[in-house]
């Protein structure tokens, strides 16, 4: 398997930033271990990434 970078990217506002993701291809997988603190998302490729509020 092929190493992989895990990236979190810390926003200001978690719904934005989701919604921008969101519009840019991410995908919202239905479990979300980060409750209000964090968001995974997945890329076009099936990457995930994570949302977290700064």
């Amino acid at each position: 398997m092929p190493q992989q970078l895990h990236l979190d990217l810390r926003v200001e506002d978690l719904d934005v930033a989701e919604k921008l993701a969101l519009g840019f291809g991410a995908v919202r997988p239905d479990h979300q271990p980060g409750g209000d603190r964090w968001r995974v998302l997945l890329d076009p490729a099936g990457h995930p990434f994570c949302l977290v509020v700064d």
